[in-house]
Order: C-alpha cells, then structure tokens, then sequence
C-alpha cells in the first residue's frame, strides 16, 4: 500500500518536470560562407554562427605571423581550435598587398634585414617549410593551417605601413594621412579580397583598424567606407564586410539604425568596435565598480550596442593583463562578461599573441595581454580562459530555438552559471551548459521554469534554497544597483541581502556589497545576470533533477514549505 501511494505521488509531480524532458540534438557545424540576417551572423543553412575569435598578430615589422619561431605551425593552429576559438581574426598591413617587394621578400630575408637571428633559428627549426616563402605565401599558409583545423579567419587591414598600431598622429589613422592613401588602400582590399576568393575559411574581411587622429570626420568615413565595402564585395562577394566606427573603433553612434550606409549588396554588413578597461582610463580602479559600470554600458549603448537592434556587431578587440594584476583590466572584465553574456554578441579576444619577434625597438617582447605563455607552448592563465567558456556558445538566434525562451543565471566572475544537482542540495555554480532553465516572472520571483520551486532568501550567510512557497517578500528577486547586476531579496526576518557565492561556489545570501560610493571594494561575487537563452538543457540535468522530485515523497517536503 505504502509502495502504491509512492508510485501515485511519484506520478503527480511528474507533470511539473515534463518539458524539462526535451533534449534536442546539438547544432549542426556551420555551412560556409557566412551572411547575415537581421543582427545574427548565419551560415547557409540559416543557423546562427557565433565568432569566438582570437587575434593573431601579422602586421608589425617582419610581415610574419607572430610566434612561428617558438611552435610549429599546425600546433599554434591546433591549439586555437583546443581552446574553443573557431575564428582568428589575422591582421595584415596594406603594403603586403600593395608594395610587391615587399610582399615578395622571403620570412628568411625579412628577419635578416631586421637583425632577427634567434628568430631564424627557430623558425628554420619549427617551421622549415616556411622559412624561404614570401611573406604573402607566409601569410597564406597561416590562413590554410586554421582552415586545416577548421578555424575560420577574418582579414583584418591593421594598418598601412609594417609597425605596432596605433598612436593619434601615427599616420596611418585616417583617410588622407601620410601611409593611408584611400586609392591605395581600395586597390589593396581589392587585391586580399581577390586572393582569398574560394579560400573557404576566409569568412570575412575587416576593412580597417582604429581609425582615428585629427583628420577623422563621418562624411569622409561613409565616402570612403561605402568604396571599400563595395570593392570587396565585388572582388570576393562570400565574405561578409566588417567596417569600423571613429575614435580607435569606439564611436558608431554617427550611424543611422535602419540605413546605416548605401551599399549594393545585403546580407553580409558587420560593424565591429573595441573596448578595454584602458578606453576609459583608470575609471575602473579609481571608481565605485557597480557605478562606472552602470556609466561605461550606458555610454557604450548610445556609441555602438544600439546597433544590435538590427546589425550584427563584432567586438573584435578586447582585453586583459592575464597576470591578474591589473586592477583596472579585472573590474572591467566582470563588466564585459556580464555585457557579453546578456547582449550574446560576437568577439575576439585580443590576443593569442605570448609574446612579439620585434615590438616597438625590443626584441621578444613578452605580451601580457596573450592567451598564450611567451613560448607560445602554453596558456597563460586557464582560469581566465575557462571563462571564456560560456561566452564561446551562443544562447539564441536563427536556428538555435531548441527549447522555449528562459533565463539562465550567469555569474561573470567566474564564467559559471547557477545550477542545482537536486532539490535536495545546495544551489551551486556550475558550467553554464548544466544550467537550469529559470524563469523571471513579473513579480520579480525566480523560478524553475515549468515547476512550482522559487528561490529564496533564508538570512544573512545562508545558503539561498528552493520553495514551493514563493509569495513572500524572501522570493521577491529585484535586479539593483547601477551595474544591474546585483539581485537584492529580503530574508523573512526584514534584513535586505544579495545573491552572493562563498568559497565553495554555493550561492548564498549576504549584505549588499559597494551600493555606496566606495571605491576600494570589490561587488563580483554579488554580480549576476539573468541572461536570455533558447538552448536546450542537458538531458543528464534533467534526469538528476527528475530523480530528486521523485524522492520527496521519501524524504519528506517540509523544508520545501517554510515561508
């Protein structure tokens, strides 16, 4: 008897699990070339393709790809794929497609004429099949070593003449300017477009970097954009065409939504811009976190995120020191990650570079900003990149309507996301592809989607716990502060707490953090963000959270119904 009234409670509960059944195969790889379609990137079958780039620096002295005298090609190529980047976006200065000498000019002679000994040595010892190509032959086969690692790349015209990138008066920051002759320049995006033609890795061709200096002005950036995208397009009509915006690839916000620029052609427009903690100065390290968050975002949507109403948007620079040192560099990332997570917008990570075979006068220049050690061998810092994971993937879009829309509770700190093993746990943070699928309702109440279970506040360093009682103030979720990452509740006893992490990853409550205006602390164990997703759980989450509804009959549900 007591085994039949199991099986029939069993039965009743199994109604609010069924949808979370579903589990639908994984996305198919993408079909090239890439178009666009509103403000997605899609590939030929119209699914989303979300670029998950890294930048690999060709543009600097030597007019070679950086780091082939520390690792063999194909390693360097295989390694990016390793590390869940599908895109390179490799940069190139005009001159390798306008000046034929020197494009003609050996790796071998290039590095000779720069005194570079050691780097030929390794070269000739990790890559010996290039050593004695030109540097445009040098250039494309880095391009066929991603594609052979089916890495997808995009040209990106760094600059004009060989040399690090980039100072106001440089002159090669605007049309007009001593190394930047628009003629010369259209010739050149003609020439690289016409090369690659048929490359089919070669999905897209940024038209030019950081444009800036005391020349720049927006009627002279639509006459000579509008040329570019056009002679592109007709010199290699697969790629799609990424133009930049004024002031270092910060400012977009000259461009009109519905018609940003007359072209002939649809279906293949990008804008890219950059952002850095250094765009802002010291802000990061000298303000309140929650405020010059709240500040940097608002600004950012008025000068380019407004675009993702209707245009696909590639941040296709940013950045941290990856020592972890760098105050500034560390706040900001909390606040890029949580902007990239809800906005689920395209990027690449700048860089892959470990470290420079010439960088401004000094020999192997170490890059702090790499993913990659200064031998190229290994990473610099996993955990930074591991949160890069979650960002990697995309959580909606064409084709990605796998499951019906829902939040999931991204935390930035850490790249995880907030999932729970069982009703009979502890909500923790996990990766974010074990995720729960929540709901946000009007009311402000957080909770499993399809079930009766809500999160709420229990007090002060407790862990937060799921209910099935969700009409007090203790399941009221309010998204606060000016970061809009802090999600504030009332235990039952009036004491106002956050959402908060502990050392263990268990979420909990705490008293809010930094809503004043403190400058010295730190709010990122108390940032999350409800992040729209239409991708499917996982059917092992589903089950393990099936199983713990199933045992509550057992196990009794009076800490289910507390008020």
């Amino acid at each position: 008897m007591v085994g039949r009234r199991r099986r029939r409670n069993n039965l009743l509960l199994l109604p609010l699990l069924l949808p979370l059944l579903i589990s639908l195969s994984s996305s198919a790889a993408a079909a090239l070339p890439l178009s666009t379609s509103s403000r997605w990137i899609v590939d030929e079958s119209g699914q989303r393709v979300k670029l998950a780039c890294a930048n690999w620096v060709s543009h600097l002295d030597a007019v070679v790809a950086e780091g082939l005298s520390k690792q063999p090609l194909g390693a360097i190529a295989a390694r990016i794929a390793s590390l869940g980047f599908n895109c390179v976006r490799l940069t190139w200065p005009l001159f390798l497609a306008t000046n034929g000498s020197l494009a003609s000019l050996t790796v071998r002679q290039s590095f000779q004429r720069l005194g570079l000994a050691d780097a030929i040595s390794g070269i000739q010892a990790n890559n010996p099949d290039i050593i004695d190509l030109s540097r445009i032959e040098a250039y494309q086969a880095v391009v066929s070593s991603l594609g052979d690692n089916d890495v997808m790349v995009i040209l990106d015209n760094h600059i004009s003449k060989p040399g690090w990138c980039c100072s106001y008066n440089d002159g090669n920051g605007f049309f007009g300017d001593q190394y930047f002759d628009p003629d010369l320049w259209i010739d050149g995006l003609a020439r690289m477009a016409t090369l690659f033609n048929g490359v089919g890795n070669v999905v897209g061709m940024s038209l030019r970097n950081e444009l800036r200096g005391p020349r720049q002005n927006s009627k002279d950036w639509y006459k000579y954009m509008q040329r570019g995208a056009e002679a592109v397009h007709a010199s290699n009509p697969d790629v799609l065409v990424i133009l930049s915006g004024l002031s270092y690839d910060k400012d977009l916000s000259f461009l009109n939504l519905d018609h940003p620029i007359n072209l002939s052609f649809s279906s293949k427009l990008v804008f890219e811009l950059h952002w850095y903690a250094f765009s802002d100065g010291s802000a990061w390290a000298s303000g309140n976190p929650n405020r010059v968050c709240g500040q940097v975002v608002s600004n950012l949507m008025r000068l380019s995120f407004f675009l993702l109403q209707k245009w696909p948007l590639l941040v296709s620079e940013f950045g941290v020191d990856q020592r972890g040192t760098n105050a500034n560099d560390n706040r900001y990332l909390n606040c890029f990650a949580g902007v990239a997570a809800d906005l689920d917008f395209d990027w690449a990570l700048w860089t892959l570079v470990g470290s420079y075979y010439l960088r401004e006068g000094v020999v192997g220049m170490n890059e702090y900003y790499g993913a990659l050690d200064s031998n190229w061998g290994e990473v610099r810092n996993s955990s930074l990149l591991q949160r890069f994971r979650a960002l990697q993937a995309p959580l909606k879009g064409p084709g990605l309507s796998e499951t019906t829309p829902h939040k999931v509770i991204f935390h930035p700190a850490t790249g995880l996301c907030v999932l729970r093993k069982s009703l009979l746990e502890p909500l923790k943070l996990g990766p974010c592809t074990e995720s729960e699928a929540w709901k946000y309702t009007p009311q402000n109440i957080l909770s499993l989607k399809a079930t009766y279970f809500c999160i709420q506040a229990v007090d002060v360093g407790k862990p937060a716990k799921l209910s099935i009682v969700c009409s007090g103030s203790n399941s009221k979720w309010d998204i606060v502060s000016e970061s809009k990452m802090h999600l504030s509740s009332n235990t039952s006893n009036g004491a106002s707490v956050c959402l908060d992490v502990d050392s263990n990853n268990i979420i909990v409550t705490s008293s809010c953090k930094c809503f004043g205006r403190d400058n010295t602390c730190d709010p990122s164990s108390q940032w999350f963000k409800l992040v729209e997703s239409t991708r499917s759980i996982s059917t092992t989450r589903t089950f393990d959270l099936l199983n713990s509804i199933l045992d509550l009959p057992r196990k009794g549900l009076g800490s289910f119904l507390s008020f």
